[in-house]
């Protein structure tokens, strides 16, 4: 079940919105009633539950086995004392590591086990190695509620955060349906509070809407439109696929890709905001970014900070010289590569991100801030792109041969021409400009007006607003449908 399905948008949502906001009310004017808080929170628990089980059946005992875990290693930390020495110490860093080893067991056996099989089997040249041994399913979600449940006994050791004695309320936070399989990677501090006591209020229930209705457009009315053409021109047999169509290709994926992630992200802000939820942003118009680095502080921002704040600070950061920092960032995003998936492809992904930002660190940055806007601006897309190939393609081979395409000369479109209909060509121009950020810009500047602080100009502003949610909502169903439901592209991590 997929935040764009019928399911999800006409039976499931609904029908949790409305026993969850029955229960917040509940609690009245004054303070929150605990009591109807946990038993919100039950219900978000069963409810997130059964739309994990819809999709991976018995497989939600992975998600269980690592809340369990987690949630007992956090006690265990915290009861040892994160500040205390000597054997109190000791116990407490045996926990963390429980922790981190029952998470990295999981995410190594259900996602690197068959990966790491291949490479021994193609090391050694012996095709019948390990030719007996199954596939392992790959549980939805898996690198993200991992690394969710791991940040917390990481936050309880450093003194960051208390741990929580309510499982219902660990495994409430964990579970969560609307952040549950693709993020963002909300970390326990964030929402503690709001596990213990939340209110809905109107504006920011309007606002969740909003903000889900925003995310549910670009997935259905941008990225899966651009889909057809990213789809057609990395399915082609590379003979077939000629340099045009190659970068027509590409660049449609990088807005699919982009609106399809940010999509959903925010989808699952505005669920939370539904909710009675904050949850941290994940994008900041990545595409507008001068440098890689200032990319990766724009795109998949929860990610990007875990790995910043739990790996490469404990590594040293930037603080023990060139060489250290460079060989920190290429290790890390090595790690982030592996992260989003077990494939050669990945790895090369990784390390060409990781390559460019330590070339940054270690004096390309400065030559790039002596260069134009438009130098600096068209270096980022070309590299994000080029390795966006590497991240689409289904293997090594095919993504050279797409490289290969991209470089080949003359050609027509092909077979993707008679794909360039009306609603094509304006997915591509509602995505050129909305991946900027302009629009938001342009709309908060003239909100700052004072000719616009009026009642009946903020009422107006509303109005519109409401307007343009609904013939968003609208045109967005309608699709749905005629059946232009796909999944989300960050659900295979």
């Amino acid at each position: 079940m997929v935040f764009s399905s019928l399911a999800f948008l006409f039976l499931f949502l609904p029908l949790v919105l409305l026993a969850h906001t029955a229960l917040m009310a509940r609690t009245g004017k004054a303070a929150p009633g605990r009591v109807s808080v946990s038993t919100a929170n039950l219900l978000l628990l069963a409810t997130s539950l059964l739309f994990y089980v819809w999709g991976e059946g018995w497989l939600v005992w992975i998600l269980l086995a690592s809340s369990a875990v987690d949630f007992a290693a956090g006690l265990g930390i915290e009861r040892a004392g994160w500040r205390s020495e000597g054997e109190r110490a000791r116990a407490a860093r045996r926990w963390l590591a429980v922790s981190i080893a029952s998470n990295l067991a999981f995410l190594g056996y259900f996602k690197y086990l068959g990966f790491g099989l291949d490479a021994l089997r193609d090391l050694s040249g012996n095709d019948a190695l390990f030719a007996n041994v199954a596939d392992v399913a790959l549980p939805l979600g898996i690198s993200f509620y991992t690394f969710q449940s791991m940040s917390y006994t990481i936050d309880v050791y450093r003194g960051a955060v208390p741990a929580t004695r309510r499982p219902l309320d660990f495994a409430c936070y964990v579970a969560m349906f609307p952040q549950l399989v693709a993020g963002p990677i909300v970390r326990y501090v964030q929402v503690s509070q709001e596990l213990l006591s939340r209110r809905l209020d109107l504006p920011r229930f309007a606002w969740g809407l909003r903000r889900f209705v925003l995310g549910l457009a670009k997935k259905v009315l941008v990225a899966n439109t651009l889909s057809v053409i990213a789809d057609a021109a990395f399915e082609s047999a590379p003979a077939e696929l000629s340099a045009p169509a190659a970068w027509l290709g590409l660049l449609a994926y990088t807005f699919q890709i982009y609106f399809d992630f940010s999509g959903y992200s925010d989808m699952a802000i505005g669920l939370g905001a539904l909710f009675g939820f904050r949850f941290p942003e994940n994008f900041a118009w990545p595409y507008a970014a001068r440098s890689i680095q200032d990319f990766w502080r724009r795109w998949h921002i929860s990610l990007s900070t875990w790995f910043r704040d739990y790996l490469y600070f404990s590594l040293g950061g930037s603080r023990r010289g060139t060489a250290i920092t460079a060989r920190n960032l290429l290790l890390v995003f090595l790690l982030c590569g592996l992260w989003h998936g077990a494939s050669w492809n990945f790895v090369l992904w990784g390390l060409l991100h990781g390559g460019f930002l330590a070339m940054e660190r270690v004096g390309f940055a400065r030559v790039l801030t002596r260069a134009p806007s438009v130098l600096r601006h068209a270096y980022v897309l070309l590299v994000v792109m080029l390795a966006w190939v590497l991240f689409r393609a289904d293997d090594l081979p095919a993504a050279l041969d797409y490289f290969g395409a991209l470089v080949a000369g003359g050609g027509t479109l092909g077979a993707l021409r008679p794909l360039l209909t009306p609603s094509v060509i304006v997915a591509f121009a509602v995505g050129a400009v909305a991946c900027t950020g302009w629009p938001t810009h342009a709309l908060e500047r003239l909100r700052a007006r004072p000719a616009l602080a009026s009642t009946f100009a903020r009422g107006l502003d509303s109005l519109l607003s409401l307007g343009v949610c609904v013939a968003l909502a609208l045109l967005s169903t309608a699709l749905l449908f005629q059946g232009a439901s796909n999944p989300f592209i960050y659900f295979r991590f």
